[in-house]
């Protein structure tokens, strides 16, 4: 044992060797122009045993961006023109900016108001109100006075912001220049690993655009935050202008005449297709007023019973306990028939997302094409704001509980069919392959391999979507939806602070009970 330890050797990193002609011309070939010089730091880099080497670029340091942009390396353009700008910017407040041009602003003002209480006292036709006058004239001046020093004092720090925008430009400078080779040095490696898809070299398109970039950017930046009474232009969009252009002049703004138009198809097309979106509301309602009469229509017992007797089968115990003093929480406060509404909502809800869901995302997860041309859909469907839905489900719909269920699944269905496209792509096809060649049908493929293997992936999209859905039940109360919603509404209307807090602990409630609940079913049914 001990021959075999001494005959052991250890090679120090600094004992390995590199071959140093290869190296150079690797850099060389990275650097392009300048490459002996990047030859030389990169090596210093490489030998430096401390934390930080110490190398200091001058063409960076000179050049700033500029050079950042000419070598490609983008984070250190964008971060140093910002923060050149800041010190620009304090460099023209102090040559060349009006410091006190909103206290003498304030002062115009007030000069004006203090002459038209001066012209009252003039006119007043008794002492009293003379002399009323006078004073709040003589309050004025006071103010004037203040505002005028206060401009004196503003105007008098020029010289310190000046001084403090060329201390931060020479230390952004410097910083550029200290930190420009370690920067590139990294880009270096990259370039190394992926050769194709980093940029190496001076490249000349990029020096342009990193010029242009600047000259775009930095002398509007400075102007604006400079010059009191900068062009209105950068303060705010020609919008009026613009509609000019294209309407006529008198003709309005774009935006009034792309809304009229949107309302005038909206309508046109509501009027149209009424009967297949009452077609579609009677359709909700029906589950709706289904899962209704079995919750509020049924002895409250019996549904606590039940519901109860769920959780303890699907998640154990510890979960049942909760259940019950959930729906306790519910009952005692009132909130009994309010909750079962408001399950009544999620569950048709879930419904009919899981109805959809589940075949959308087994067709997706089976066809690329398809899921390409959804995929645009579903991040619309995820992406707009929950309130927007309500715009066109009033204009199609109406409003209520139906035309709520309807704004719910829109919002509510994406993680279903997302994650069960996710689900049937992760089957291994060596698994698919298996079943195929032992004489499985399509059919049998589906339903005793592929959706048994995507079960996980499914039911957390069920999970989320109950979550999502849960969550709409206050926006939905905006367009007529009952249930704890409208109470949350209510209270938020009236600032009904207790009121408020109590309804949405209910909800919250309601959301860990169907959470727990389908979680711990899956959990056991994973297990066996």
């Amino acid at each position: 044992m001990s021959d075999a330890t001494s005959d052991m050797q250890v090679t120090a990193a600094s004992d390995v060797e590199v071959d140093r002609a290869a190296l150079d011309k690797s850099i060389k070939d990275f650097a392009g122009p300048n490459g002996d010089y990047y030859v030389r730091v990169f090596h210093k880099i490489h030998d430096a045993t401390g934390a930080f080497p110490w190398t200091f670029n001058i063409a960076a340091a000179l050049l700033g961006p500029i050079w950042a942009a000419s070598r490609a390396i983008w984070g250190m353009f964008w971060a140093f023109l910002i923060l050149e700008i800041i010190a620009w910017v304090q460099i023209g407040r102090g040559l060349w900016g009006d410091l006190g041009a909103d206290f003498l602003d304030r002062a115009a003002q007030q000069r004006e108001r203090m002459q038209e209480r001066l012209d009252q006292a003039a006119a007043a036709a008794d002492e009293e109100t003379r002399q009323r006058f006078e004073t709040l004239a003589g309050n004025m001046q006071r103010a004037i006075e203040q505002n005028i020093e206060r401009a004196e004092a503003a105007q008098a720090e020029a010289a310190g912001i000046l001084i403090t925008g060329v201390i931060l430009l020479v230390a952004f400078k410097l910083m550029q220049g200290v930190y420009a080779n370690i920067l590139y040095e990294k880009q270096y490696s990259h370039w190394r690993i992926d050769p194709d898809h980093v940029e190496s070299g001076r490249y000349t398109p990029n020096l342009v655009l990193g010029c242009g970039l600047t000259a775009a950017i930095a002398p509007l930046i400075i102007y604006k935050f400079t010059v009191s009474n900068s062009l209105s232009l950068l303060n705010e969009f020609p919008e009026r202008r613009v509609s000019e252009i294209f309407l006529g002049e008198g003709g309005g703004t774009l935006f009034g005449a792309v809304a009229s138009w949107m309302e005038d198809r909206i309508d046109a097309a509501a009027t149209a297709g009424s009967d297949v979106f009452d077609g579609i509301v009677s359709g909700v309602r029906t589950v709706l007023d289904g899962l209704t009469l079995a919750l509020n229509g049924s002895p409250w017992p019996v549904v606590m019973l039940v519901v109860a007797v769920t959780a303890y089968r699907a998640a154990g115990p510890r979960v049942a306990i909760f259940t019950v003093a959930a729906m306790a929480y519910t009952a005692l406060l009132g909130y009994w028939a309010l909750a079962m509404e408001t399950v009544a909502l999620v569950g048709s809800a879930v419904l009919l997302c899981v109805i959809i869901g589940i075949p959308l995302g087994i067709w997706f997860g089976k066809s690329n094409r398809a899921y390409r041309m959804a995929e645009p859909v579903l991040d619309l469907m995820q992406t707009l704001p929950a309130f927007v839905y309500l715009i066109p489900i009033i204009a199609f719909f109406g409003t209520g509980n139906p035309p709520g269920i309807l704004a719910t699944i829109i919002f509510g269905m994406p993680p279903v069919i997302r994650l069960t496209a996710l689900g049937m792509r992760g089957v291994p096809e060596s698994i698919k392959e298996a079943a195929v060649a032992f004489g499985a049908s399509k059919w049998q493929l589906l339903k005793d391999v592929e959706l048994p293997l995507a079960l996980p992936s499914i039911m957390t999209g069920v999970n989320q979507t109950i979550l999502m859905c849960l969550s709409m039940v206050v926006i939905i109360s905006l367009i007529g939806g009952g249930g704890l919603g409208q109470e949350i509404l209510e209270a938020l209307q009236f600032a009904a602070k207790g009121p408020g807090l109590l309804g949405g602990f209910a909800i919250l409630f309601l959301a860990m009970v169907m959470d727990r609940i389908v979680q711990g079913a899956f959990k056991r049914a994973d297990q066996t």
